[in-house]
């Protein structure tokens, strides 16, 4: 895990795009490491979303990265043992031609979390400095204008008291191929890739440029990016979900649930899940 610790300036990256193409992609963690930590994030994640319910706290969880980098497996995984009423996910595509009408960030202040709940998104306002820049959808003084759009949008979120946490999924340009092969040869997934992913994945490069400039100049105190190396699922699904505890723990500060109780209850949430993979297991064994 890292994360970025850029200054806000003209919107071109001083790094010159290399942040990203230096990061370490071979961390790895065992499947056997993975399954015994993360009903214990899974279940910390539990409780950490009701004292936040409790004491009004409300947080957003954004998730950016590359086609088929793990976002939608990350919004599955952190949501997986949460209480459904606590936390609203909203899936952010292109704009459609009414909300084009409209101040370009009107359809994200329709999606700001209420008073003690959590906001998931998969992609979010940041499409304006990927997508839409890169594919040319957006004129150049647009995109450039919503650096400044973003980052006011997102002050004023933070001085209202909601916690931010953004994630870039990151995979090379090889991962990102080898993994939209593999999907495209699974009869049963291969309508998940499109021609229109083909062409992005062409645009690595670009999409790289813009990534750069997108994480180093809306790097800010009250919302840090958190860049998660990715191409372990594991490793990424397990970082996401420590950085995430350890930001609303941080938040809610006196408030936070005692980890005894997190303990005891994660407990007995293994033995649970211990006896239904053992049923399922007789189930297997009965219909071979």
């Amino acid at each position: 895990m890292r994360t970025c610790s850029g200054r806000m300036g003209p919107p071109s990256s001083p790094f010159g795009n290399q942040m990203l193409e230096n990061l370490n992609l071979k961390r790895k963690l065992s499947t056997e490491e993975f399954n015994r930590v993360l009903p214990g994030l899974q279940r910390r994640m539990y409780d950490l979303e009701k004292a936040c319910w409790d004491n009004k706290v409300s947080s957003i969880v954004l998730f950016e990265g590359w086609d088929a980098a793990g976002k939608g497996t990350s919004v599955a995984t952190l949501t997986q043992r949460l209480d459904p009423r606590g936390f609203k996910l909203h899936p952010i595509s292109l704009p459609r031609p009414f909300e084009m009408s409209r101040p370009w960030l009107w359809r994200f202040w329709l999606c700001v979390p209420n008073a003690g709940e959590m906001a998931i998104f998969d992609q979010s306002w940041y499409i304006r400095l990927l997508q839409e820049r890169v594919e040319g959808l957006v004129p150049e003084k647009q995109w450039r204008a919503a650096f400044r759009d973003i980052i006011d949008f997102e002050r004023m979120l933070a001085d209202n008291g909601t916690e931010i946490i953004k994630f870039f999924l990151h995979i090379s340009r090889k991962e990102q191929e080898k993994r939209f092969e593999k999907i495209a040869a699974d009869p049963l997934e291969s309508w998940r890739i499109t021609k229109e992913d083909w062409a992005r994945h062409k645009k690595y490069n670009e999409y790289l440029a813009a990534a750069e400039d997108m994480l180093e100049i809306t790097e800010a105190t009250e919302a840090p990016w958190t860049v998660i190396e990715a191409t372990s699922r594991r490793w990424a699904l397990a970082q996401m979900l420590k950085t995430i505890i350890m930001a609303l723990e941080e938040r809610l500060g006196a408030d936070t649930p005692p980890r005894a109780a997190s303990d005891a209850a994660e407990a007995a949430d293994a033995d649970l899940r211990n006896a239904m993979a053992w049923l399922d297991d007789k189930e297997d064994a009965k219909d071979a």
